[in-house]
């Protein structure tokens, strides 16, 4: 049987050697360090952390520690924790190596923007709502369904949406689909049905959406991001646009909110020209110095398309967005998805309705936001400590954070995180072809580590900062 141990940023699939879960931690923990999975001098997690991760007990870990010190791979100080041996390849035989082909090292210590921690869903409360939404179930749950969502599920996001977000959200203009990469692409075929030649994007954001709009035969002009969030005046003179892409809460990846006047700029605009909005709502509910601005669809629910995700308060896994649409635009969108074969999952619909009618959604999200914040601020602090030289840019929400970079520094340090086995992503990759200018930053994903491989990440990102 595969065992797969996830808590030092990245998988380490073993066959179990012994009979016993210490044997199987030991091989896994000693073939790392021999690949170079672990690199030298990476601090590993407490035995206590480690044993919560990996739901074992914590005298398992502390022996299979003790022997790896023993063999000479780690080492362990008091003060400074378990590290991997500066030259723990001695120990063992060197893997075969190719000359002819660069092997490529799957990362230690993973720091890209667009997850969150999913070691950290809640199993036991989402067991406990889907056996209660599987006992009252009708029947008909059963079957092929509508289009548009199950019911129960667009109720509980109505009232959620009204309360948490400031959404207008009747049940009947709510379409439930499979992801925000889902949506958009329903809303570019409808778009496009209904004469639209061109869709504004922000001049930083991310290539898949401008790409999936693209393929809808939809042009992608970019409004400018500055410090006040997008230029959404610029809107009026481009005459060709019919539909704008924005993330006003929290700018993807700059992470600055759109202004006030920039708001209302928006509404002011799809009213005037008769275009349509799409507000990316993806991590809205994570604000840390204040409470969440509410949606840019409460200003005018018949000129905006709210669409939001538990891919950032839940996990990407789950495949559950949602659309809230002007009334017009229901059905077009239903038609576009398709007929009832192309339904998102009836039981996953019924038993997120219930985990939040229940309140475990709030409370979860309410966890999240106290761990987030937890991490940010630990960003900060860190690079205060070590890095003084560096910053951490936008506001404080949502699940990254932009570090500023010298200009022409970012290509080298992220050739050295990876070196590092540190994943990551650059600034400048999130930049529209046609964009002015572009600055050079990392985008940190300190929402994707678990809270054991947290602290490594962090050295890891010290260590590569020029």
């Amino acid at each position: 049987m595969t065992d797969s141990w996830a808590a030092f940023g990245a998988d380490l699939h073993i066959e179990p050697l012994g009979p016993g879960l210490r044997s199987g931690l030991t091989n896994a923990l000693r073939e790392a360090v021999r690949t170079g999975r672990l690199a030298p001098g990476t601090r590993l997690p407490s035995s206590r952390t480690l044993a919560r991760d990996l739901g074992i007990a914590r005298n398992t870990v502390a022996d299979a520690y003790a022997d790896l010190v023993a063999e000479g791979r780690l080492t362990a100080r008091q003060g400074s924790g378990t590290r991997v041996a500066q030259r723990a390849d001695a120990a063992g035989p060197k893997a075969p190596r190719t000359p002819s082909r660069q092997v490529r090292r799957r990362p230690v210590h993973n720091l890209m923007p667009g997850s969150p921690d999913v070691s950290t869903f809640p199993r036991a409360a989402w067991l406990k709502a889907s056996k209660r939404a599987l006992t009252v179930a009708p029947d008909e749950a059963f079957g092929y369904g509508d289009p548009q969502g199950r019911v129960e599920l667009r109720t509980a996001l109505a009232d959620y949406l009204a309360r948490a977000r400031g959404v207008y959200a009747d049940p009947e203009r709510i379409v439930i689909c499979s992801g925000f990469v889902h949506g958009l692409a329903l809303m570019g075929k409808v778009l496009r049905h209904r004469g639209v030649r061109e869709a504004a994007v922000e001049s930083s954001g991310l290539d898949i959406h401008r790409n999936l709009l693209t393929a809808a035969g939809l042009a992608t002009p970019c409004l400018p991001v500055d410090e006040l969030g997008a230029r959404t005046g610029d809107l009026g003179g481009m005459r060709r646009v019919g539909a704008a892409l924005l993330t006003p809460a929290h700018q993807f990846p700059t992470g600055v909110p759109l202004h006030p006047d920039r708001r209302a700029a928006a509404v002011d605009w799809a009213r005037s020209s008769g275009g349509l909005i799409l507000e990316d709502d993806y991590d809205g509910e994570f604000r840390y110095d204040r409470q969440p601005v509410g949606a840019l669809q409460g200003l005018d629910p018949e000129r905006v398309v709210y669409m939001g995700t538990a891919g950032k308060s839940l996990a990407p896994g789950l495949r559950l967005a949602w659309m809230v649409l002007p009334e017009g635009l229901v059905r077009e969108v239903c038609d576009a998805k398709g007929g009832p074969e192309w339904m998102t999952g009836a039981l996953d619909q019924l038993t997120l309705a219930e985990f939040i009618a229940s309140g475990s959604y709030d409370r979860h999200v309410r966890a999240m936001r106290l761990r987030y914040r937890r991490r940010r601020d630990q960003l900060v602090e860190t690079l205060a400590e070590r890095a003084p030289g560096f910053r951490v840019s936008g506001i404080a929400a949502g699940l990254h954070a932009v570090i500023e970079l010298p200009a022409g520094a970012e290509h080298s340090v992220v050739q050295a995180a990876t070196w590092q086995g540190l994943a990551l992503e650059r600034l400048s990759r999130f930049g529209h072809p046609d964009a002015e200018a572009r600055r050079d930053g990392l985008v940190i994903g300190y929402g994707t580590p678990s809270d054991s491989g947290w602290a490594g990440a962090l050295d890891a990102l010290c260590r590569v900062l020029p």
